[in-house]
């Protein structure tokens, strides 16, 4: 009989928040760094989000993976499957949501395929989530970890290999060209200026072995059990990772849009720091209530509420409220007249205006997920 780990939930939960927390700022204009990427190279709090709550799906799948073996091949792959397929086409969807917009003379037109943007962040999830688990599944455990390191090296080579004058600059990346020939420069994520997508194809190579990390951590954890031994297997582990992750940047930077490998060792081993700081409090010392509890509620339904997230924004953007801008006609959203009329009047830092509506957007979703959690209401994919 496995023991049930609360912290794991929590940890998870712990990721969603703050993936909702740095996506919806006040304004991108005014935002304290640490709850900013890294312009290129380097890692900031906000980086570490995301390959955490890969990791948490690792851990996750050791949970549910030895009864999809127990029930044999064919259940495994119908059901990794249709969740991978799942998520990606949600991504897309929301990518696509709401599916109309304004026109230049205000009118409502249909957002057209044309400009869609293929990948994001549920379609990256998909991705890792589907090669993780048919390598996990086939080769098991010891040789699931060979071949993460493997594809680690490889996604390194290949960097090197295509480019060597200028492997890891926004110019000079190899996966931009690989993006290009398989979406077109319309379908892929323009933020960075040019046509870049930071949750492209070959950087997900990284992604997958995120998940493969995730699933050795969960299943170690596991099998162990709740005892000092396991603690302390997960710390020492977490300080050789970052102690790694530092030593390949020195070839390899650290870097969150093109997911290297070195940010993939530098990350797991935070993630194993914080796991095993979380296990400590959570289940040798019973803290079950305040931080924890807040957390877990987010944990309950990971996936739906951060889809709910952006589902929000968007749907409310489509409110125009008229308004009257330096003595001419325009218009505001329900969430910016909030975030100008309700947040910016209360701080001489707009940072912290900024901030504060980020903390009410959250303060939301968790009403919202605590609502679900409840009923007993749980939206799995």
């Amino acid at each position: 009989m496995k023991e049930r780990f609360y912290s794991l939930d929590v940890f998870r939960g712990a990721t969603v928040a703050l993936m909702i927390l740095v996506n919806n700022p006040g304004s991108w204009s005014h935002i304290y760094a640490p709850l900013e990427h890294a312009a290129w190279h380097g890692c900031t709090p906000t980086d570490l989000v995301f390959p955490f709550f890969l990791f948490a799906v690792g851990n996750a799948l050791a949970f549910v993976m030895p009864k999809m073996e127990e029930k044999g091949t064919g259940y495994f792959l119908k059901k990794v499957c249709k969740r991978s397929l799942l998520i990606f086409i949600i991504g897309l969807a929301l990518n696509w949501f709401p599916f109309i917009k304004y026109d230049a003379d205000g009118s409502i037109v249909a957002k057209g395929f044309d400009q869609l943007r293929i990948m994001g962040v549920l379609q990256r999830i998909a991705l890792a989530y589907l090669f993780a688990s048919l390598l996990i599944y086939f080769l098991k455990l010891q040789w699931a970890f060979v071949a993460g390191f493997f594809i680690l090296l490889l996604y390194w080579f290949l960097c090197v290999a295509l480019n060597p004058a200028d492997p890891f600059s926004l110019a000079g990346w190899f996966g931009t060209r690989v993006d290009m020939a398989v979406f077109g420069a319309n379908h892929m994520y323009h933020g960075e200026g040019v046509a870049f997508d930071p949750e492209g194809l070959m950087s997900t190579m990284g992604a997958i072995v995120q998940v493969i990390f995730g699933y050795i951590a969960g299943h170690y954890i596991i099998h162990k059990g709740k005892n000092h031994e396991m603690l302390n297997g997960l710390f020492v582990a977490g300080c050789v990772l970052i102690f790694s992750g530092f030593c390949w940047d020195m070839v390899f930077p650290i870097n969150k849009k093109i997911w290297s490998s070195s940010y993939v060792i530098y990350t797991t081993g935070l993630a194993l720091l914080i796991i095993s700081v979380m296990i400590y409090q959570v289940e040798f010392k019973n803290a079950r209530q305040g931080w924890s509890r807040f957390f877990n509620v987010f944990g309950k339904n990971p996936l739906f509420i951060f889809a709910l997230s952006a589902i929000v924004v968007k749907a409310f953007a489509l409110i125009r409220i008229p308004i009257i801008q330096n003595g001419e006609p325009g218009y505001t959203t329900p969430l910016s007249w909030f975030y100008n009329h309700i947040c910016v009047p209360l701080f001489e830092n707009e940072k912290n205006a900024s901030l504060l509506y980020a903390l009410c957007f959250i303060t939301l979703m968790w009403f919202i997920a605590w609502v679900l959690h409840r009923k007993k209401i749980y939206i799995k994919v």
